[in-house]
């Protein structure tokens, strides 16, 4: 088998018919596919083992979160790729065929990430590849644009891990998901660390998922949902960011945490939003930072760079969301 399909699921029994069926239409067979289980509540190992008999569950005894679920199926697979997959989604017929054809084109390259529509709007993005700014933000581009947008095949920060292919020998060299991070953030984490090692993130615009969005949280805000977000941007930039790197950042960082800040005491999670930043500042050190060595400082160049131009990327971006809208 050249390909891991590993699904990660709690509580997303709902979801599983429709996420595997489009599964068993890939046109690309060389694969397997793997259920790792947060110890689910709603029926979904029974519901797996009566339906679905031939694919592997991984039963955990209690909900680790995304980052250890996956790392539990990435140690678990035998093949040269892994292929991380949300219970809520849908995937095109050659998905699995453009990405491993994507990922193949060198062995620079980490990841892949998806064109990934909007399940209920699939004329809108919800993600081509992610970016990541100057200000700490992490940003699903195109999200909320037309699915015209972003045709082209090219380099991103990062994959999001709700519908990505990964090199799985890269993880022996970077570490595999940050299982403090619990979830969010934690796909970035792991793409900034690649690049720090050389390796490249690409956008393939061919492999279409259909994707619900918030299948396990429930919804895009909440107290959850912002409090972890909070805090592991703290542990992401505190992590891949050398000190001078971190002083150089600073002032843009705090600038994109008080606006964040304000905006959500906006929309009533601004006391989530500040536990969260200060749990990631008091937790700090219990991360384990990236070493840093002088061969990979040209990567840390060219990553200040990048962190540049999606900073500019995303107000352009923004500006024509807003356009959009109206």
């Amino acid at each position: 088998m050249k390909v891991t399909i590993i699904i990660p699921n709690y509580n997303g029994c709902r979801f599983m018919e429709p996420c595997l069926a489009s599964l068993k239409e890939q046109t690309f067979k060389d694969c397997r596919i793997l259920i790792v289980d947060n110890a689910s509540t709603d029926g979904s190992l029974e519901y797996l083992r009566g339906n679905y008999p031939d694919i592997e569950v991984l039963a955990l005894d209690k909900n680790y979160g995304f980052s250890k679920a996956v790392n539990i199926g990435i140690r678990h697979a035998r093949t040269p790729y892994v292929l991380l997959l949300n219970n809520d989604t849908t995937v095109d017929p050659h998905f699995l065929e453009k990405m491993v054809h994507a990922i193949e084109q060198s062995p620079r390259i980490f990841s892949v990430a998806s064109k990934m529509l909007q399940m209920y709007h699939p004329e809108l993005i919800d993600g081509a590849g992610d970016l990541y700014t100057l200000v700490g933000w992490g940003v699903a581009r195109g999200c909320g644009r037309p699915a015209s947008n972003y045709t082209e095949a090219d380099e991103v920060f990062s994959a999001c891990a709700g519908a990505a292919i990964y090199r799985r020998s890269a993880f022996k060299k970077i570490g595999l998901f940050d299982e403090n991070h619990f979830a969010y953030l934690e796909d970035i984490d792991v793409a900034y660390r690649a690049k720090i090692y050389g390796y490249k993130n690409l956008y393939c615009p061919t492999a279409l998922v259909f994707h619900v969005g918030s299948g396990t949280s429930g919804s895009k805000y909440n107290s959850f949902k912002v409090r972890l977000s909070a805090r592991n941007s703290v542990y992401l930039n505190y992590k891949n960011m050398p000190a001078g790197q971190l002083a150089l950042n600073f002032i843009p960082l705090l600038m994109g945490y008080l606006v964040k800040y304000a905006f959500f005491m906006k929309i009533g999670f601004g006391i989530d939003y500040k536990e969260g930043i200060l749990e990631g500042l008091r937790k700090r050190k219990v991360q384990k930072k990236v070493r840093f060595r002088m061969r990979h400082l040209p990567n840390y160049v060219r990553i200040e760079l990048e962190l540049i131009r999606h900073t500019f990327a995303y107000v352009k971006d923004w500006g024509l969301r807003k356009l959009y809208k109206k």
